[in-house]
């Protein structure tokens, strides 16, 4: 059983910047990738970001690439997504997720424990 907690969303203005962050408990030790998904009302939930939990490899969406950057601190079980120049097109609940697929899982069938979400709003 694992418990994801994610914080840090918020209301900004297009070109600005939130970090987010995911807080992991319980028996995360199964687990191969933390990613990051968002889903905006009426769309389907849409990968961001992941990043390997033993190499610390990270890979991304191409609708953030260069703009969203990923990271983890083992030492406290945290996940993080330091999103910068925001666009409204970037506005949606971000979810925290855990996969123990091999490879570079980025759907959602793929992820078996979630978090709550946090809002994040870019207005433009």
């Amino acid at each position: 059983q694992v418990q994801l907690v994610e914080s840090g969303g918020g209301l900004v203005q297009a070109g600005g910047s939130l970090r987010l962050s995911c807080a992991a408990s319980g028996r995360t030790f199964s687990s191969s990738v933390m990613g990051w998904f968002r889903q905006a009302p009426g769309k389907e939930r849409e990968f961001v970001a992941g990043i390997s939990r033993s190499g610390g490899s990270t890979y991304y969406a191409d609708s953030v690439k260069g703009r969203f950057t990923i990271s983890s601190d083992n030492a406290k079980n945290t996940v993080y997504l330091q999103m910068n120049r925001l666009k409204p097109e970037d506005t949606a609940v971000y979810y925290c997720a855990l996969s123990n697929r091999l490879g570079v899982p980025a759907h959602r069938a793929d992820f078996a424990s979630w978090g709550q979400g946090t809002q994040v709003t870019v207005s433009s």
